[in-house]
This record gives structure tokens, C-alpha cells and sequence, in this order.
């Protein structure tokens, strides 16, 4: 089953400084159609201006993955966690038993992110921030895992739920395949570009809800940067 989610279909509301699309119910945007896909619980798609930003705030149990398209990130906690995620890196917080942070764009140009929310099958564990460069030359043309809770995925930022996200840059033309199997669910968003899966065009900032597929085929229609998150 493959089903299109539209970018221009995506609740969201424009703050002035943040620009925020919603693939799930958030905030003041509810559609009881789109509350969860498995474990993924938010996949918020964030422009956010120049020296603007989220200030401190409170999360507790919830696997919080930013991945940056433009720009760059500072985050900021209550642990003393200090750090700058530039485009095409990625940062995970484990909020655990509880922490606050802070999220600004100190640059000069606009940061565009897509935040994930995953949510945690293991809890009562104390929060932890990480951050990681994933050169975009590294997944030319093939997955690499981003973030993961499965034993088998060492290199990756490390998340406290049975998923895994992963991510690819492919020329117009490739093609790259990702083993799901029938027990799981995958959610794909182009960062940029189109893609085709089983005859069905994504187009950039487009979301697709993917399950009963015991693997996902994902053809390149123009130059493209996708993220795919793979859950129970």
C-alpha cells in the first residue's frame, strides 16, 4: 500500500519566523487520518528565519530527530549539550525522563529542517543529545542509516525505538531499493527532487505512507535528496 500525502494537502500555519508544514496532526493543525504511522509520531516540515528559533521547552519520552536541508541549527539544553547542525547533518535527542532546549537559527539565511518524532519502546532512561556529519557523497546512489534503535546499525545516532532512518542522494535515472518486509512501515519525504514509487510520482516535500511491501523501490525522476523512516 502506497499512499500520497500532497505537500500542498499538509496542515501547517505561517508564525512569521517559522514556516511550519505538518505531515501529522500538531498543534492547532488536527486530522484524525493523520494522527501517527506506527511509531512515527511527527514529521514537521520547518522554515525558520534568521536569527529566530524555538526558545527552552520541556519534552519527556520522545525520540526527537532534525534532519537540515538549509543552513544550520544550534541547539542548545539543560544538560549543557551545545552544538551546530549544519544542511545535510543530523541531530538526535533521547528526551527521556525529561529535558528542555532550545533550537535556533543563528545564521544569516533562512534553516530549513524536517523534524521527526519517534516515539521511544524504551522509557525511564535519563535524555541524551548527539549530532553526526553525514556527507552527502556517502549516500550516492544508496541507503545510509541516519538514526536507528536496531543493534545491527553501529555507525549510526543512536534512538531508543524499534526504527531506523535513512537516507539517499540519487542522480535522475537511479534506482535504490529498501527491504521492509510485512510487519513494517516506512514513511519517504524528498528533501528535494521527484521520485517514483509502483507508478506513483513523489515530488519534493511530498509524503509517502508505505506498508505490505516487502521492499520499497524508489526510481529517481530528477536529481533528488530522500529520507525514509522505517518503524513498527
Amino acid at each position: 500500500m502506497i499512499e500520497l500525502r500532497p505537500f500542498a494537502t499538509l496542515g501547517g500555519e505561517n508564525h512569521g519566523w517559522l514556516d511550519a508544514k505538518h505531515h501529522f496532526s500538531f498543534a492547532n493543525y488536527h486530522d484524525p487520518k493523520r494522527t501517527s504511522w506506527g511509531n512515527l509520531r511527527v514529521w514537521n516540515d520547518d522554515t525558520i528565519a534568521p536569527h529566530t528559533g524555538f526558545p527552552a521547552h520541556p519534552h519527556r519520552d520522545m525520540e526527537i530527530i532534525t534532519y537540515v536541508r538549509e543552513g544550520a541549527i544550534t541547539h542548545q539544553d539543560n544538560l549543557g549539550n551545545v552544538g551546530r547542525t549544519e544542511a545535510g547533518d543530523v541531530q538526535v535527542m533521547s528526551a527521556g525522563t525529561g529535558i528542555a532546549h532550545s533550537e535556533y537559527n543563528r545564521e544569516d539565511v533562512a534553516t530549513r529542517i524536517f523534524q521527526i518524532w519517534i516515539v521511544p519502546t524504551r522509557t525511564g532512561e535519563r535524555p541524551s543529545w548527539g549530532a553526526k556529519p553525514f556527507p552527502k557523497g556517502d549516500r550516492a546512489g544508496q541507503f545510509v542509516t541516519l538514526a536507528s534503535g536496531l543493534a545491527s546499525d553501529e555507525d549510526a545516532l543512536p534512538i531508543r525505538s524499534d526504527a531506523r532512518v535513512v537516507a539517499a542522494t540519487l542522480r535522475a535515472g537511479e534506482t535504490v531499493e529498501y527491504p521492509l518486509g510485512p510487519d513494517r512501515r516506512a514513511y519517504l519525504v524528498p528533501a528535494t527532487g521527484a521520485v517514483e514509487i509502483d507508478g506513483i510520482r513523489v515530488a519534493a516535500r511530498d509524503g509517502a505512507a508505505l506498508r505490505d511491501l516487502a521492499t520499497v523501490t524508489v526510481t529517481a525522476l530528477e536529481d533528488s535528496e530522500i529520507i525514509l523512516v522505517d518503524v513498527a
